[in-house]
């Protein structure tokens, strides 16, 4: 996008002889980060709608180390954009941004800033000077020439910002915030959007957030991600990453998946850095997080929360800093699968429950407020079409690598009387897992991976090949596993799904196993487990068994010798 041609429509020289709509004020954005951008983005629409007597602008800062994706959003949003430098040339009616850096040309228009996250928490970097200032706060000399105006979402913002910078005094408005109204109203439909990303009633999903520098999650631990997909079973959490826009935009999208590649090749979902966060917070089962907005989101929509960091730069008796003094930590060298289901227990959450009441006033009215203050500075009244609507989130899919390689955990246990056994298994992605743990008497442990594994020391390996899709006819069965194990000399069993349901678990042996039970759905990995468990343990290939997948009711199988049909390339 050239920001560098001027702007002629809808504002600029001519314009009127361009435009459709002519527009009583003109509102200037001042677009300078994702972040900051991303937040007017998503409560303006729903503040202007339907007025065409406001013309809106987006002028393009390009002065923060954070500007990167700028230009990317505002144009997948269809905003029209100037370049900063013809701000100057144009008469807005008011100027209205989420980033308290922006440099403001001289004039007599009020400039409103908007939180870009839960305001005022936190002590950010001046980029102005070698020192922090508190996050929120306008240069002095907006301030001084009574043309800032500063959004709050809580009383007690003003006291924080009056006694960090006398000269605001006066300067702020009791807003609220937008955001959390929109989550709060979305909060019904979270079946819908852990359905999109594909994360069942079975599984728990745990949301890793982390804010940006180095006290920050990702800036202390970079490999929690993985850590945590390598502690809790695959079958029954998923783990989302929530980074921070200033992370994309001061490392890229490259450097960020190259830091998480192991945990990414585990199925990590990393959530793309503007709007998407929203819907994938609401889907979380428990937030694993630091000093950022998104954390304390979580804990004000009552998710329980683990602190895996948490920075000294959080200003004291925020809504933050209560968080930061009372939710558990999630302890490095611990037993993390232990601290993340402590975590759910009532009890963890008592000291942060209230959390809520100390960040946002009157929830629900956000909007309405933002829309009258608006006007008010514009100069114009309010739309006669009734409070600005507050609409749910729309379901978001988060693409993930499809996990391809798993370590095995199974425990056997043979029932009473010798009919048949109990198979416990757990597994853990293969990329993230720390290898081979100890066996004992009836424990076993053993990879596994399908016939699609992109790492071929991983593929050499592995004990037991899946087929990742079911076999074409009941002829191509026998024959897929015949030439899966010719190929691998390493392994040791090879199963595919029959189209009819079932599975076939070819051994090296020759023999070939039938099981037959509920892994239709499933595919062939859970049938594969209990074979090999069998096997490894000693136990006749037949009968009934019953795996229990993570502890949970167990799901029967029964198994059937096939005949040999040829021990052609097994050893």
């Amino acid at each position: 996008m050239d920001t560098e041609r001027p702007l002629r429509v809808p504002v600029g020289r001519d314009a009127e002889r361009w435009r459709t709509f002519p527009g009583e004020r003109t509102l200037v954005v001042a677009a300078r980060t994702v972040v900051s951008t991303t937040r007017v983005l998503e409560c303006l629409p729903a503040v202007l709608r339907d007025d065409s007597r406001v013309s809106v602008v987006f002028a393009y800062d390009p002065t923060s180390a954070f500007n990167d994706g700028v230009l990317d959003l505002l144009h997948d949003s269809g905003c029209r954009v100037m370049p900063w430098s013809q701000l100057g040339d144009v008469s807005p009616d008011l100027v209205l941004t989420a980033s308290e850096n922006v440099d403001v040309p001289e004039g007599t228009c009020p400039v409103l800033v908007l939180p870009h996250g839960i305001g005022f928490q936190k002590y950010v970097p001046d980029s102005r000077a070698d020192r922090v200032r508190l996050s929120g706060l306008v240069p002095d000399a907006l301030l001084e020439a009574g043309r800032a105006w500063l959004a709050t979402s809580h009383p007690d913002q003003d006291e924080q910002v009056l006694a960090a910078h006398p000269k605001a005094a006066g300067r702020t408005l009791l807003v609220g915030d937008p955001c959390f109204d929109e989550l709060a109203a979305s909060a019904a439909l979270r079946p819908a959007y852990r359905s999109a990303l594909g994360v069942g009633d079975d599984r728990r999903l745990v949301v890793v957030s982390s804010t940006w520098g180095p006290t920050s999650l990702l800036g202390e631990h970079p490999d929690l991600p993985a850590r945590l997909l390598a502690a809790l079973p695959h079958d029954t959490y998923r783990v989302a990453a929530i980074v921070h826009p200033n992370v994309w935009a001061a490392h890229g999208a490259w450097q960020l998946r190259r830091n998480l590649a192991a945990a990414l090749d585990a199925g990590l979902l990393l959530v793309p850095p503007a709007h998407a966060w929203r819907s994938v917070l609401l889907a979380s089962d428990l937030v694993v997080g630091d000093h950022g907005s998104v954390t304390l989101y979580g804990a004000a929509l009552g998710r329980p929360v683990l602190l895996g960091a948490f920075g000294s730069d959080s200003v004291p008796g925020t809504a933050a800093e209560v968080l930061g003094r009372h939710a558990p930590r999630l302890v490095p060298g611990r037993d993390a699968r232990g601290q993340v289901e402590a975590a759910f227990e009532p009890a963890a959450r008592a000291g942060y429950a209230g959390v809520a009441e100390r960040a946002f006033s009157e929830p629900g009215r956000a909007l309405v407020r933002l829309r009258a203050v608006l006007y008010e500075l514009l100069r114009l009244p309010e739309p006669s079409s009734g409070p600005p609507p507050v609409r749910a989130l729309a379901p978001v899919r988060v693409p993930a690598e499809p996990v391809t390689s798993w370590r095995v955990r199974t425990r056997v246990t043979v029932r009473d009387g010798g009919a048949g056994a109990v198979v416990g298994m757990e597994r853990v992605p293969a990329a993230v897992a720390s290898g081979n743990r100890p066996e004992s008497p009836g424990v076993f442990e053993h990879l596994a991976c399908t016939d699609t594994e992109r790492d071929l020391r991983t593929a050499e390996s592995a004990s037991v090949v899946l087929a990742a899709a079911p076999a074409a006819s009941g002829a191509a069965a026998p024959r897929w596993i015949d030439e899966t194990l010719a190929s691998r000399p390493g392994c040791l069993a090879a199963a595919v799904p029959l189209g009819a349901g079932g599975c076939l678990v070819g051994l090296r042996d020759g023999r070939v196993v039938e099981a037959t039970g509920p892994d239709g759905a499933h595919g062939p990995e859970r049938a594969a487990a209990v074979v090999y468990a069998y096997l490894r343990a000693g136990l006749p290939l037949t009968g009934t068994a019953s795996l229990r997948v993570d502890g949970r009711p167990g799901e029967d199988f029964v198994l059937r010798v096939r005949a040999p049909e040829g021990t052609t390339g097994r050893g």
